[in-house]
């Protein structure tokens, strides 16, 4: 016997039937990619911060208020020159100046009914050292988070660290004017941390800045995990398996951090205005 080959199926008007072409696979939906922002908030808060800082020196006026000599660079700045060195040696106006302009004064601050200056001190640097340590940060970092979060998140982030920064300070005042400041990368943190060892400036603002900006980048700098499509990507009619926006680490560490925050403002707020420790 020869072998034997089953005869296909057969349709009398078409002929044999041909096998059916396997389905195509499930359609892949892909978001596009995500387009830089342009940053100008950061380059405005940047030049906000210059400008400041040029008002208040013209504001000091040391030559009017001290001997000419011991004004430091007066015959190339006139009014703009700094205070002698011994009252402030990072090159800037006297505590008077600041306080006036809006530096942070505890007893101001809770006696003098004055709390806007918890977000006042912030656009105030005790001199040029401090300032540019500040900008630094800034610019370096500032621009490029803008770039990839947006303005509202960066303008956010930048308003609450700030005042994060200010209330730890004013829990912790001294007898120096306190400013304010932002700090996000860890060797402009220990730049700015090495800054606030010297006289004039309240490391307890830089520390506070950057415990709410570590806490908030949890909650306003967070990206959707990778694979993540958004419903409005997805064509109508279409059903497919989704990822969530964020993994569950994420939203725990979300949730953890806007506790902290909430805490920690409250408990600093009400420390600070009635003078009573809870702990």
């Amino acid at each position: 016997m020869g072998n034997f080959r089953p005869t296909p199926p057969c349709d009398l008007e078409t002929g044999p039937l041909k096998a059916r072409p396997p389905p195509p696979p499930s359609p892949h939906f892909h978001p596009p990619a995500p387009q830089s922002w342009f940053s100008w908030l950061v380059p405005l808060i940047f030049a906000a911060n210059i400008a400041m800082f040029v008002y208040t020196m013209a504001y000091n006026d040391c030559p009017a208020h001290e001997n000419k000599d011991d004004c430091l660079f007066h015959k190339y700045l006139g009014r703009f020159s700094f205070q002698p060195f011994k009252e402030n040696a990072l090159l800037g106006p006297s505590s008077n100046t600041l306080i006036k302009l809006g530096g942070l004064e505890k007893k101001l601050v809770v006696e003098g009914g004055e709390g806007w200056r918890l977000l006042s001190c912030m656009w105030l640097h005790v001199g040029v050292v401090h300032l540019a340590a500040n900008m630094l940060s800034l610019l370096f970092i500032g621009i490029r988070l803008e770039q990839e979060f947006g303005f509202v998140r960066i303008g956010v982030l930048y308003l609450l660290a700030g005042f994060g920064g200010s209330l730890l300070s004013a829990l912790h005042a001294k007898s120096t004017v306190s400013c304010a400041a932002l700090f996000s990368l860890v060797i402009i943190i220990a730049i700015n941390l090495a800054v606030g060892f010297l006289p004039g400036v309240d490391n307890s603002a830089h520390i506070g800045g950057f415990i709410s900006g570590f806490l908030l980048g949890f909650i306003l700098l967070v990206r959707p995990q990778f694979g993540y499509v958004s419903r409005r990507y997805i064509p109508p009619g279409y059903e497919i398996k989704r990822k969530p926006r964020h993994k569950c680490y994420q939203y725990l560490y979300g949730i953890i951090a806007i506790v902290l925050l909430i805490v920690g403002y409250a408990y600093g707020s009400y420390e600070l205005f009635t003078g009573q420790k809870t702990f």
